[in-house]
């Protein structure tokens, strides 16, 4: 009861919470012309359509302008320069009912934050703060609301540093509190120290829980297929075509998925696979929500194979496909993983006569199931290399318990009676470890 309770406090609401309410939103892009903080891969037309993207992610929230205005340096207290600074702040006041301006940086200072909101007398949000607040509104279960609680606490800090300068500048007095030795920063960085241990103390309970779970999977060898991509690929539709598992709902939007989740299905021999969903990726996702998603995304490197899903008709297909190779190798994944790694370019119905670029990329279209069987047989012989499983047949008694040990055992395709001598030819599916008992238990047993 006593954990409970502490958890329930550990997830009690946020003071970073944007709230249920309605926002009505300015979408500002700061457009770097030139200097390295310029994108190569990128055009400030498709950052607005990604950030746009986010917003409508989110109920209640609407889009009521889109303002792309250059920048030299958008790390400087006003992000941009005087005379752009003024013709956008013109521009802000002059929006009817604005609630919010959506600044599509990946984190702003709490400083500059507060200046900004000073300027414009509305809320000012940046993509970590957006991205978080729809990760809120997704969390399902315990680890990912703990997840998001982690996230969190960066923000709080630097929200604590710039509160404490500001109440410094006010009152000029003493600092310490309440005779206690103590200043208020001290007082309230340890505080966060202690909820921030706290937190990643419950994740790694959960961490360990889930480990068990892991190897109780893999003493009964299913093999995991790990599907990943950029958000909003199609992984979930993928799965659902894959697994036909009806309860699986996709949703268009950024996010849909925070939780991993697991799904049985079938190769074209039978045997069974356990399919993973995965979060989705981003371009400039804030590295600590990355890191606070870690212990998530850990999962991937127990799989056998991973699937990477591509919405090949998006304009920035080339630069999601980088985006996501570039998250799984800071995963510190084996590199057998990477290297056997199946790509598929998904929605192809919406392109005529698609031929993939990339060699070995499979084209499907997991709405309408076009290419799936193909992908299911890759899948296959991927699956066999990984794993060590063979497709061997036997010659079984009937009379003696081999063909009930095979059916427990190992996957059983196919039975062959020959009722004159009172034996069976037995196709399986078999895993090394499975197939060494059973040489073990049964010597006289022919092999083909």
């Amino acid at each position: 009861d006593e954990e409970e309770e502490e958890e329930e406090e550990l997830l009690g609401p946020s003071p970073l919470a944007v709230g249920p309410g309605a926002q009505r939103v300015a979408v500002v892009h700061p457009a770097v012309k030139w200097g390295p903080k310029k994108s190569p891969f990128t055009t400030a037309e498709l950052q607005m359509a990604e950030a746009v993207a986010l917003v409508d992610t989110l109920q209640n929230w609407t889009v009521l302008d889109k303002i792309i205005i250059p920048t030299k340096n958008p790390d400087k207290k006003f992000v941009f320069g005087k005379g752009n600074f003024q013709v956008l702040t013109e521009r802000i006041k002059k929006l009817p009912h604005v609630t919010a301006v959506f600044l599509n940086v990946e984190r702003i200072s709490s400083l500059t934050k507060r200046e900004l909101e000073d300027a414009w007398g509305v809320k000012v949000f940046d993509r970590y703060t957006v991205v978080l607040h729809i990760f809120r509104c997704n969390a399902r279960t315990k680890e990912a609301k703990l997840q998001i609680a982690l996230a969190e606490i960066p923000l709080l800090r630097s929200n604590l540093k710039n509160e404490v300068s500001q109440l410094d500048q006010q009152r000029g007095g003493s600092k310490y509190v309440m005779g206690s030795g103590e200043t208020f920063l001290e007082t309230q960085t340890r505080i966060l120290k202690e909820k921030e241990l706290k937190i990643k103390n419950a994740l790694e309970k959960l961490r360990r829980k889930r480990s068990l779970l892991r190897s109780q999977r893999r003493k009964r060898e299913f093999p995991i297929i790990s599907v990943m991509g950029y958000t909003n690929c199609g992984k979930t539709t993928l799965i659902k075509a894959l697994t036909g598992e009806a309860g699986l709902q996709p949703r268009d939007q950024l996010f849909a998925t925070l939780d991993i989740t697991a799904h049985a299905g079938y190769l074209p021999s039978n045997m069974a696979v356990i399919y993973v969903d995965t979060i989705g990726f981003l371009t400039d996702l804030p590295h600590n929500l990355v890191e606070s998603f870690s212990a998530t995304l850990e999962e991937v490197a127990y799989s056998d194979l991973i699937v990477h899903v591509r919405d090949i008709t998006h304009p920035e297909t080339a630069l999601q496909k980088a985006t996501v190779l570039s998250v799984l190798k800071n995963l510190s994944l084996p590199s057998h993983l990477l290297d056997s790694m199946v790509e598929v370019h998904n929605k192809v119905d919406l392109i005529e006569r698609y031929k993939p670029t990339e060699e070995n990329a499979l084209a499907i279209s997991a709405l309408h199931g076009h290419g799936l069987e193909e992908l299911k047989e890759e899948l296959e012989k991927k699956i066999l290399t990984a794993t060590g499983r063979k497709i061997l047949t036997v010659n079984v008694n009937l009379e003696g318990p081999q063909l009930s040990w095979l059916y427990k055992e190992a996957t059983v395709q196919e039975v062959e009676v020959m009722p004159e001598d009172g034996t069976a030819m037995v196709k399986v599916i078999i895993g090394n470890s499975a197939f060494g008992r059973y040489r073990n238990l049964f010597p006289n047993s022919k092999i083909f």
